[in-house]
């Protein structure tokens, strides 16, 4: 079982209190990744949530068959595979661990039933959630932007 102590390091879960960390614990597992092993695939069902305990992993997406391109780089203590959250969701981009890494994991049925049961605690993480998903997405636009502002051939190799 995952100690409270594990899951107050998670930057979503944070702010809960003991009691709620109580209830979580017991569905959490821990999992050992080896470099370069594959958490899930574009396409896989989406259906467990995942922070990173220890090591690194990637969010990687392949653009073309020659070009895969890195999303995020996951740090310990943060969340990924928000898609569990979604109902039958399914996985659009990869995720590998990048070095020898462990995670949290959590299915996201028990984690969405948690919250259903209490309105308020419910509210409380999903506007953590939002938060947290703005500001990747901030992220992700400006890096975007800086990259075809500086690589306008990039279309060409995309075949566009």
């Amino acid at each position: 079982m995952v100690s409270i102590e594990d899951l107050r390091r998670v930057a979503l879960f944070g702010g809960l209190t003991d009691q709620v960390l109580e209830q979580l614990a017991p569905m959490v597992q821990t999992e050992s990744l080896e470099e370069r092993q594959v958490i899930y695939e574009p396409g896989s069902a989406a259906d467990r949530f995942y922070s990173l305990k220890r090591g690194k992993v990637l969010l990687e997406a392949e653009l073309a068959p020659t070009l895969i391109i890195s999303l995020s780089a996951i740090k310990p203590g943060y969340s990924f595979g928000w898609s569990a959250l979604l109902p039958s969701a399914t996985h659009t981009s990869y995720a590998a661990s990048a070095e020898s890494s462990e995670i949290l994991v959590i299915s996201g049925a028990k984690f969405l039933d948690i919250l259903n049961q209490d309105h308020a605690l419910g509210y409380a993480v999903m506007q953590k959630i939002a938060q947290i998903l703005e500001n990747r997405l901030e992220h992700r636009t400006a890096q975007f932007l800086r990259v075809i502002t500086k690589h306008p051939e990039i279309g060409t190799l995309l075949g566009m």
